[in-house]
């Protein structure tokens, strides 16, 4: 049984014994990126339910940067505007240092 994730294409599969659960990164660009095959994985704990397993593989990817990857690869993006995207970040990120080094 697969269920299919609308907002980032990817897959959840759910196994027939249920051990374990693993999100299937589409490939990008006609190849894989992050792990060998863009896997992430949990694994079910005995009796565990599959709300919180859910749960754990969704802050698992999120910490991985998974869908954040897959999102920006939606479309391409030209040399300048990433350019341009990183340097609005450190700005923000050096006016907040700004601010809060007196503190």
């Amino acid at each position: 049984m697969f269920c299919r994730l609308t907002r980032c294409g990817g897959k959840i599969h759910f196994p027939p014994d249920r051990r374990e659960l693993a999100f299937h990164q589409p490939a990008i660009r006609g190849r894989w990126r992050g792990s060998e095959f863009g896997l992430t994985e949990i694994k079910l704990k005995k009796g565990e339910p599959i709300e919180r397993a859910l749960r754990r593989l969704k802050k698992k990817m999120d910490r991985e940067g998974t869908l954040r990857t897959v999102r920006s690869h939606r479309h391409y993006e030209k040399p300048s505007e990433k350019r341009r995207r990183k340097e609005k970040a450190a700005a923000f990120s050096a006016m907040l240092k700004a601010r809060y080094a007196d503190l």
